[in-house]
């Protein structure tokens, strides 16, 4: 739920900055523990140790058994150069990645294990299983896309426990990168909030804008010129038009969304078509009739844009959208 002071008029700072505590791929529970990645024997010491765990992806897919990611024992066909620390959590017990294209001994030992995409189960994971997959898919993504050396062409390596990659060649490091996006609610004085749908979504699907912020650009500044572009509308100059509200990881394949709600000084809509086919004022009421009647559906409970929609409204909205 909103606090009053998020009803305000759109005119006036909002107090309560903080974003809704849920977001569902912004949770984790165990210490990344950085300091051990290049010390190759304190690393061997986690792997050999008994509580030592196991995520295996194939082909970016997680293994789930009853709404739980699957975490083995190591075993005897791991590569060990091919090891990726996610983190440790009590008492030293450590989970490392496995990547694999075909099949992986998880599915063998256990045949009850379904394979699913982060969308897929991102919201009904657990903080802990929640904060390993979302790294996990992000480094498998990376490494997926990133495997020779952007200086001189060569095939890197894996290093770091699967937290960098180098180059044999010229000796240079290579890390894993991040994209931050911005995401915004944008309203306008009367409170109304703007929501688009993208001429590649099917009919009545809605979400809040978004862009990449491009270099050399402030994320505020990204803000009002992804509005502007997209619809036309002028975000104010004001500081407290542009307001942060937290971040999530989006690894589609390597986002970082900063969510933020804006205030529109301006309303007439003048849509981008391109990116942007379609966008609406949304006041709460004729949000919440068009979500019942099925006529709008919004983000599902995975993305941050669903929080920055819900924490306007004011309340959970019922039904959602969602792609493979």
């Amino acid at each position: 739920m909103t606090t009053p002071s998020d009803h305000a008029s759109p005119g006036s700072p909002i107090v309560d900055r903080r974003l809704l505590r849920d977001l569902v791929l912004g949770r984790a529970t165990l210490d990344r523990a950085a300091h051990v990645r290049s010390d190759t024997e304190a690393l061997a010491a986690l792997w050999e140790a008994k509580q030592a765990r196991v995520l295996s992806l194939v082909n970016g897919r997680l293994p789930i058994i009853n709404g739980e990611l699957y975490l083995r024992a190591p075993h005897g066909d791991d590569d060990p150069t091919q090891l990726f620390l996610l983190g440790v959590g009590e008492d030293d017990a450590a989970v490392f990645m496995v990547r694999s294209d075909q099949t992986d001994t998880a599915d063998t030992d256990a045949p009850e294990i379904v394979r699913a995409g982060l969308r897929e189960v991102g919201s009904l994971l657990g903080d802990r299983d929640a904060g390993l997959a979302v790294t996990a898919v992000a480094l498998d993504a990376w490494h997926r896309n990133h495997t020779h050396c952007p200086r001189c062409g060569s095939p890197t390596q894996v290093s770091t426990a699967g937290w960098t990659r180098r180059c044999p060649i010229d000796e240079s490091e290579h890390y894993p990168r991040t994209d931050p996006a911005v995401i915004m609610l944008v309203r306008d004085q009367d409170d109304r909030a703007l929501l688009g749908h993208q001429k590649i979504w099917p009919d009545g699907l809605f979400s809040t804008l978004a862009g990449f912020v491009e270099p050399g650009e402030t994320a505020e500044t990204a803000v009002r010129r992804e509005v502007l572009e997209e619809s036309g509308i002028r975000i104010g100059d004001d500081p407290d038009d542009v307001v942060y509200l937290g971040s999530q990881p989006w690894p589609f394949p390597s986002s970082l969304m900063l969510g933020y709600h804006a205030i529109a000084r301006t309303t007439e809509i003048t849509v981008d078509g391109e990116e942007i086919s379609e966008a609406a004022w949304f006041s709460r009421e004729e949000l919440g009739a068009a979500c019942l009647s099925g006529d709008v559906r919004v983000p599902p409970a995975i993305s941050i844009a669903r929080k920055l929609i819900e924490r306007w409204f004011g309340e959970p909205l019922p039904g959602d959208w969602s792609r493979a």
